[in-house]
């Protein structure tokens, strides 16, 4: 069954303004049904979790429900999903509670590819305890980020390795189950990012073989908050900081404060939207969220392969996108030409393309493309054909040449 991307568009109202959007890596639209999970779970009564009154249990209800749906879509246990206000803080939290056990001749790996929400915590909390940290290169004529360049850099006293499973600058995706096997063979655990990764496939936390990963339902159709799923049996070695009176248990210890009720009913609904793309209707919900990503990694993927064409016969742009296995993302540089001037330019005609860094600052200079990065293209389950016909477009009008679309 082909993938109906008309029937996902008519179910996001925002897309209703007109632009097409590209803008997905900082971010996606939302669609209605999980608007009206916000808003049902706003209009019924709510109070502090319990079971005694009626708002009392509802919240009871969402959060075990939101448990277990990004449980299902991260391949781990309901026991081992943490929320918080972003996967920024939560990645903060997890660094500050892993340090205490940290100290001087203690090493930290960071990679050079990542988002600096998976560099700076580390840094900063091996710092704060005397540890040593350590960067991984990537190659950056091909975006590759490989176990080679994590073997440089462990040790027999690395005790933590961060990196990413996508990157949200260039889309690389390394090999991280090849790298988990590395990480602890040498004794050390594996925190990875999966927020650009979990917007484009199925996610499977034992199957990547990490301890730890964090990501972001709100790039993925979902509300603004953040998520870390973590092996419990790690959680419950943590201690992090928290009010005295508050639960001890795990994943509860983690989370500072009354839980957005709200947000988390709208992170289930997007779990449940996603999982409603399938194209078998049979199943478990997790089950169907592996059919819906292979559906649209297959419709994604397809629309790339239109961009790096068109882009190709345009001629005067640079692709910084080059590893063999990435995510429907790409970094342009134009010749003679800002990035920023070409973002102005298409937003002008109704095409939404960011320029910048994004948060990646290591690795837009290990590019050369120092903190100004480029104009990046990020494709969502929602991208059209005609998306991408305007896109070449506006960029063959910016820059003066023939289009390329018929």
């Amino acid at each position: 069954m082909a993938f109906d991307v008309d029937a996902v568009r008519a179910q996001i109202p925002a897309l209703k303004s007109g632009s097409a959007r590209f803008d997905a890596p900082g971010g996606t639209q939302t669609p209605q049904p999980v608007i009206d999970a916000l808003m049902d779970a706003l209009v019924n009564p709510l109070a502090n979790r319990g079971r005694t009154t009626e708002g009392e249990r509802n919240a009871e209800a969402i959060v075990v429900g939101a448990r277990r749906a990004l449980a299902d879509l991260l391949g781990a246990d309901p026991q081992g999903i943490v929320f918080g206000r972003s996967a920024t803080q939560l990645t903060y939290d997890l660094s500050r509670a892993l340090a205490k056990n940290w100290g001087p001749g203690d090493e930290v790996v960071v990679s050079r590819l990542d988002h600096d929400a998976n560099i700076r915590p580390w840094i900063q909390a091996a710092e704060a305890v005397g540890a040593t940290v350590r960067w991984a290169d990537f190659d950056a004529a091909t975006g590759e980020l490989t176990t080679e360049h994590i073997a440089r850099v462990l040790s027999g006293n690395t005790r933590l390795v961060a990196v990413t499973a996508a990157s949200n600058l260039i889309g690389t995706r390394p090999d991280i189950p090849a790298v988990a096997d590395l990480v602890h063979r040498a004794g050390s655990l594996l925190h990875v990012d999966a927020v650009h990764y979990a917007s484009h496939t199925a996610v499977d936390l034992s199957g990547l073989g990490a301890d730890s990963l964090v990501c972001s339902p709100y790039k993925f159709l979902g509300p603004h908050l953040g998520v870390l799923a973590g092996r419990p049996e790690m959680l419950e070695t943590l201690r992090p900081d928290k009010l005295l009176p508050s639960t001890d248990a795990v994943p509860e210890r983690f989370e500072l404060g009354t839980l957005p009720y709200e947000l988390l009913a709208g992170a289930r609904a997007a779990v449940d939207f996603l999982a409603g793309l399938s194209p078998v209707s049979d199943g478990t919900r997790r089950e169907r969220l592996i059919a819906a990503f292979a559906a649209i990694e297959a419709h994604e993927d397809a629309l790339r392969a239109r961009i790096e064409q068109g882009l190709a016969a345009l001629g005067g742009i640079t692709v910084h996108s080059r590893a063999a296995l990435r995510t429907p993302t790409l970094l342009l540089t134009l010749a003679d030409h800002s990035a920023t001037a070409a973002s102005q330019y298409l937003a002008e005609h109704g095409v939404d393309a960011p320029a910048g860094s994004f948060y990646a600052l290591e690795a837009s200079r290990r590019l050369g493309l120092g903190d100004e990065g480029g104009l990046r293209i990020g494709l969502a389950p929602y991208s059209s054909d005609e998306d991408v016909d305007r896109l070449l477009d506006s960029l063959s009008g910016f820059l003066g040449t023939p289009p390329v679309t018929g």
